[in-house]
């Protein structure tokens, strides 16, 4: 096989794409996530400010993914009823949805992607949640924003990117392995570099930067659990692949990471189901293959 050249190393692919900037809203929102005593009313005004934000998040509240029993019309209310983290990484989600190209290229599909990463976000949510991190909405977005280098790679490199895509099928192989072997980086390595290229977070850029490292996390302890909530939900398969071809490994990790097997499939099945009611939202499919199909 041979390897990628000086000329494809990850500072100078990302230099060279030029990727535009975050909206100021999305910016705003990270700036005021950092002061835990911002509320309800800091993070309203730039949402306020900004009329497409406005109505994505009303949308959003008022979807069926949370059922509330009445309308809600008031962005203060939303930010108190959902919780300001909720909020922040919808709108941080959206922002990065606008900006990430769509490469038309052979099979590649980026709703396709961005459904994978929908049903990650949502197991590392909830995963989260089931072993009482705090940080259960940060998981979801750094699981849902794990893979947003790839259509950029995709764009930037496509002779040398697209039959590494081609070969994850044929193969059934990572596509980090494959990416570590001809390029000597991975897709993780570079959503890191972007996520700090955008000034998000640096423990955004930690989740998503790590999310092909699930062994090395599951042996770094209770710090770094989190994390492994993130690079877990990177094993589930495809939308659309009937197959789980990295079912032992993600069961395996699980069972380390929780101690038991015993609530999988209960946990699955709610992902399932949060899949279903959060894909319209976003205007995706929603997934053809259930998880609990496959377990």
């Amino acid at each position: 096989m041979t390897t990628a050249t000086a000329t494809t190393k990850l500072s100078e692919v990302l230099t060279a794409a030029q990727l535009p900037a975050l909206p100021q809203s999305a910016i705003t929102l990270l700036q005021l996530s950092q002061d835990p005593n911002n509320g309800p009313a800091e993070f309203a005004r730039p949402i306020e400010a900004d009329p497409g934000l406005l109505g994505q998040v009303l949308k959003f509240v008022n979807s069926a993914y949370f059922g509330f029993s009445r309308e809600i019309a008031s962005v203060q209310q939303a930010l108190t009823l959902v919780g300001v983290r909720a909020i922040t990484n919808f709108a941080l989600w959206s922002a990065v949805f606008s900006l990430v190209p769509n490469p038309k290229f052979g099979a590649f599909d980026l709703k396709g992607l961005w459904q994978d990463s929908l049903r990650r976000g949502l197991f590392a949510r909830l995963l989260g949640r089931q072993l009482k991190l705090r940080e259960a909405e940060d998981l979801f977005a750094g699981a849902l924003l794990q893979d947003m280098a790839i259509p950029l790679l995709l764009k930037e490199l496509p002779e040398q990117y697209a039959p590494l895509l081609e070969r994850r099928i044929s193969e059934n192989a990572r596509l980090s392995s494959l990416e570590k072997e001809f390029f000597g980086w991975d897709h993780a390595e570079a959503a890191g570099v972007l996520a700090r290229k955008w000034n998000l977070p640096e423990e955004f850029a930690g989740l998503m930067e790590n999310h092909t490292q699930l062994d090395q996390l599951l042996a770094g302890g209770e710090t770094l659990r989190g994390r492994a909530c993130v690079a877990l939900a990177s094993l589930l398969p495809s939308c659309n692949d009937p197959n789980w071809n990295e079912k032992d490994l993600f069961v395996a990790g699980y069972r380390q990471l929780v101690g038991s097997t015993d609530d999988l499939k209960s946990l699955l099945q709610d992902v399932d189901e949060s899949a279903e009611k959060f894909a319209p939202l976003l205007k995706l499919p929603v997934p053809q293959v259930k998880l609990t199909n496959l377990v």
